[in-house]
Order: C-alpha cells, then sequence, then structure tokens
C-alpha cells in the first residue's frame, strides 16, 4: 500500500510538467535589448504575423468536439497524418507590437497562446500493411503500397511549399514529451520557432501521450514505444527531400527516448546497407531536453552502438532542479538518468569513453526556471539562450566560440540564470 501510494503521489507530481505556462515563453538573454532589426531582418512577409502556421506530423487519433471542430486527443491511430496547425500569439497584435514584445524582458500586454484552426492535408494507410506469404517470401499489398507513396507525394509537396518560404533550407523537428497533449506541444514549438527568428521549417511531431489520471505515465511511456514506427518513416521521408539541407531535432522529457530509439533503428539500418547516416538523414543537430531516460540503458544501446557518429552534434541539457526526472529516478530504481546526470554519476571507464566523444556535450542548468523545473528548455531565459546559439548560430560550446559556458571536465558545462555574457553577431 506504501508503494502505491507513493507511485499515485509521484505521477501526480510528473503530470505537472506537461502542463507549462501558456503565455509566450519569457525572452531569451541573448536577445534582451538586442536591435530589433537585426533579430528578425530575415523573415519573409508572408511569416510576419502573430499567427504560426506548423506542419504537424501524429499518430493520434482524430476526434471531432460537439461542433464538429478537428482536434487530436491521446487515442492511439494506426495510421499516420500531417497537416496544419495555427497558433495565435497574443490578440489583435501586430507584428511590429509582436516583435518588440518579443525582445522586452518586461511585456506591457498579453501574449497568450491560443490554438487555432488545424486542419488535416493527408493521412497514409493504415500500419501494419496487409501482406501474404507467397514462395517464402513476404509480400506487402501493392494497393497500400501505392497508397503510402500517394500520400509521401502529398507531404513532400506541402514541405516544399515551406521551404519555399523559409530563410534556410532546414527543419527543426519538435518531439514532446509525458502528458503533453496536442495544444500543449504546438504552443512550445511555435514559441521556440518564433525565437529561432523564423528561419527554417517547423514540424511538431506529436505522438499519443497526455492520457493523465494514475495511469498516465505507463499509459504515455508505452505510446512512446507504439510511434516508433510511425517516426521513423517519417524521418525517412524528411530525408528522401533533397531541397532539405539540414535538420535539427529538439526532444523533451520521455520524448526523448522516442527520437533516441526511432534513430538507433534507422542508423542500424543505413549502416547494414553501407550507408553513412549522418548523409542520409542530415541530422545536424540533437537536442535531448530534460531527457527522461535511463543513463545506462543509453550507454548500452546508443553509445555502444558508436551511433552519435551518425549525427552532427548532440545537445543533453540537465538540471538537479528538475523535479520531475528526480521522481522518475526513485520511481524505476535508475543509478541515474540523463536529465540529472553529474561527472560524478560516471565511472572512470564511462568517463573515458564519453571524453572521447567530442560531439556529444552535457550543459547543466543552475538556477530557476518553472515550479516543476522540467520545461527550463524554453521556460528559462538562459537554456533557451543556448538552444537558440546551438541551432541557429550553430555555435560550439566555449567562450572562444560565442557560448561562454563554465567546464566541469570531459564533456561537461555549465550555464547559470545570467547566461550568455556576449551576444552572437547575426
Amino acid at each position: 500500500m506504501r508503494l502505491v501510494s507513493y507511485t499515485l503521489a509521484v505521477l501526480s507530481v510528473l503530470s505537472l510538467a506537461g502542463c507549462a505556462g501558456r503565455s509566450l515563453m519569457p525572452t531569451p538573454n541573448v536577445y534582451v535589448g538586442a536591435e530589433q532589426a537585426k533579430i528578425y531582418q530575415d523573415v519573409p512577409a508572408k511569416l510576419q504575423s502573430n499567427k504560426v502556421d506548423l506542419l504537424y506530423v501524429t499518430d493520434r487519433g482524430p476526434e471531432k468536439n460537439d461542433n464538429e471542430k478537428l482536434f487530436y486527443g491521446f487515442g492511439r491511430s494506426p495510421s499516420l497524418a500531417f497537416g496544419s496547425a495555427v497558433v495565435e500569439i497574443g490578440k489583435n497584435i501586430s507584428w511590429e507590437e509582436l516583435v518588440e514584445l518579443s525582445l522586452a524582458r518586461e511585456r506591457t500586454r498579453s501574449t497568450k497562446l491560443r490554438m487555432g484552426r488545424i486542419k488535416e492535408l493527408g493521412r497514409f494507410p493504415n500500419v501494419p500493411f496487409p501482406a501474404a506469404l507467397v514462395d517464402g517470401v513476404i509480400r506487402r499489398d501493392p494497393a497500400s503500397i501505392e497508397a503510402a507513396r500517394e500520400t509521401e507525394t502529398q507531404l513532400h509537396a506541402e514541405l516544399g511549399r515551406r521551404l519555399l518560404l523559409a530563410p534556410k533550407a532546414e527543419a527543426v523537428v519538435f518531439i514532446h514529451g509525458y502528458n503533453n497533449d496536442f495544444d500543449d506541444a504546438a504552443f512550445t514549438l511555435a514559441e521556440l520557432w518564433h525565437f529561432l527568428g523564423r528561419e527554417h521549417v517547423a514540424i511538431l511531431y506529436t505522438w499519443p501521450a497526455g492520457h493523465g489520471g494514475p495511469g498516465g505515465y505507463a499509459y504515455d511511456r508505452e505510446s512512446g514505444e507504439f510511434t516508433i514506427f510511425h517516426l521513423k518513416n517519417f524521418l525517412k521521408s524528411l530525408a528522401a527531400l533533397p531541397e532539405l539541407d539540414k535538420v535539427h531535432v529538439v526532444a523533451h522529457s520521455r520524448g526523448a527516448d522516442v527520437a533516441v530509439t526511432a534513430l538507433r533503428e534507422l542508423f542500424l539500418e543505413a549502416l547494414a546497407e553501407g550507408d553513412d547516416p549522418r548523409q542520409r538523414f542530415r541530422i545536424r543537430n540533437l537536442i535531448l531536453a530534460a531527457p527522461d531516460v535511463d543513463f545506462e540503458v543509453l550507454l548500452q544501446r546508443v553509445v555502444a552502438e558508436h551511433l552519435e557518429s551518425g549525427l552532427g552534434q548532440v545537445t543533453i541539457y540537465t538540471s538537479q532542479n528538475d523535479k520531475a526526472i528526480h521522481i522518475a529516478e526513485r520511481l524505476f530504481g535508475s543509478v541515474a538518468r540523463m536529465g540529472r546526470l553529474q561527472p560524478t554519476n560516471l565511472s572512470p571507464e564511462q568517463a573515458a569513453s564519453l571524453k572521447k566523444v567530442s560531439d556529444i556535450t552535457f550543459i547543466e542548468l543552475q538556477g530557476k526556471s518553472d515550479p516543476v523545473g522540467h520545461g527550463y528548455f524554453h521556460s528559462s531565459p538562459a537554456a533557451s539562450s543556448d538552444l537558440i546559439l546551438s541551432i541557429r548560430f550553430e555555435m560550439q560550446p566555449g567562450a572562444e566560440h560565442g557560448r561562454p559556458m563554465l567546464p566541469r571536465g570531459f564533456n561537461f558545462w555549465t550555464i547559470d540564470e545570467t547566461y550568455p555574457s556576449s551576444q552572437p553577431d547575426d
């Protein structure tokens, strides 16, 4: 009974991690006092609006409310869909006003986020495809294969349209974590993309999370396993677009496990075919924010396979003030979870191994963020600044590269609430 009571208590606290504030995130430190034209000078006229049009990809089940309006709940769908989701920042705010509010430490009017139109543009066939064993060979249904190709053509057309609007031929893919519903995830990507200068194609990959209740964490955890096949197919489709130069993947909390597992399977497949995953998938950044992943599991399933060699740069954000990750450690009996990893958690052999992997960077935030301390990658002006420096300006860690953080040995660094002490040249 004590174990049951403890489990219910910790899950109730973990559920808070999925409920972020719904106003525009605080202005990143790197932008405070910056020249407005300098930060948003390359935003195309068609994107200069307080309405943010995201491309979403989801295997959440579609539903209709009482007004027959489309929304996506936590149910699982055997088919992957894509479409357009519009997030509004504030109400009746002009572009000029939004830019001014975005760069101010104290805001003079509301920047509440609202979900607008959600429009599904295409849907792949259900998986698994019907199949038959013919002469000892499994043959999938030709009609399903052709339908999938036609839908992929539609997806590529939509991606191509958005790439024509983007200043950079790059995409930012956001994969949310536990207890996030569709709106939560869309709001987070909308504000991140806005502060990244609206330079990339913003893609929300949203999986069937947000069940809630005492069994919510278990349901969402297994939904993370359910979505792997769909995420792999989407990333393959993204890689098949020749116009796309780079992909930046940002994964939060349980979404980190979803992202890493899918990438692991894709990279092993590419290596088996004699291809370089770095060239095939063109992933410039993999950012794991407050990752709810067991460190020893990651060592065995990822580092042991040297899968980081298929990525441009891996950045892992941690915080000792992350209550959600601390509770997950207690709940699962982890020696350490990635979201709270410290250099002291490493054995000498593990430290020596990580020291040789120069493309993996651990960055610890020291200081306050949100009440649970789990959404700091966007709620902390210091952490969001570093994410911007990493993705938008592609800077390496260290003051000599424009990211003045404190080294802690191996591949570990620390930032505080005042970070950074200098701003990049645009």
